[in-house]
């Protein structure tokens, strides 16, 4: 499995400040995925230009996120669960690799690839069994994957600023591109 990162359809910036404001942008971007067709309770999953696929089948959507050591990229995937209807702690997975969520339209798989020491430790613990399975991967320190990694559809940079952050979308998609677009950042 190769890295891509395919020409940007479309990038956009919003500066936040504080923990809140990140935690209310990640459940902005959960409600465009919810109610852009992305991800649905009916277990149907529309992605890449608007192919709908069926439970199970078809590839998830691969979010990238990425930034310096304390960031904001777990808490930004914390509003992004939680805005996708997971109740319940979002703890980081520097530790353990992935967080499995199992939600209404199926699994998310939540990835802090920061500890790696080398991409091809992705093939040991399975990585590939995680993308016949899951919706959705958050993947954090995806830099750390480069080589192992699919297609990425939305790629995420936090910043730090003076006074809280710069998140900066990057579509890969056309899928993405449209999620931007009902953001409201282009």
């Amino acid at each position: 499995m190769t890295a891509e990162v395919t020409n940007v359809l479309a990038t956009a910036s919003i500066e936040l400040a504080g923990e809140a404001a990140m935690i209310e942008f990640g459940a902005k971007i959960a409600r465009g995925l919810l109610i852009g067709g992305g991800l649905s309770t009916s277990g149907a999953l529309s992605i890449g230009g608007g192919l709908s696929t069926s439970e199970g089948t078809g590839k998830p959507i691969i979010m990238t996120l990425q930034g310096d050591l304390g960031a904001g990229k777990t808490t930004l995937s914390r509003g992004i669960l939680q805005g996708l209807g997971h109740v319940g702690n979002v703890k980081s997975p520097t530790y353990t690799l992935v967080e499995p969520y199992q939600l209404a339209f199926g699994a998310v798989y939540h990835f802090d690839l920061y500890r790696l020491t080398d991409a091809e430790e992705l093939e040991y613990m399975g990585f590939a069994d995680y993308l016949t399975d899951g919706k959705l991967c958050l993947i954090e320190w995806p830099e750390q994957g480069q080589g192992f990694l699919p297609q990425v559809d939305i790629g995420i940079q936090i910043s730090q600023l003076e006074e809280g952050r710069c998140v900066t979308l990057s579509a890969y998609s056309a899928y993405a591109e449209q999620l931007v677009s009902q953001l409201g950042m282009i």
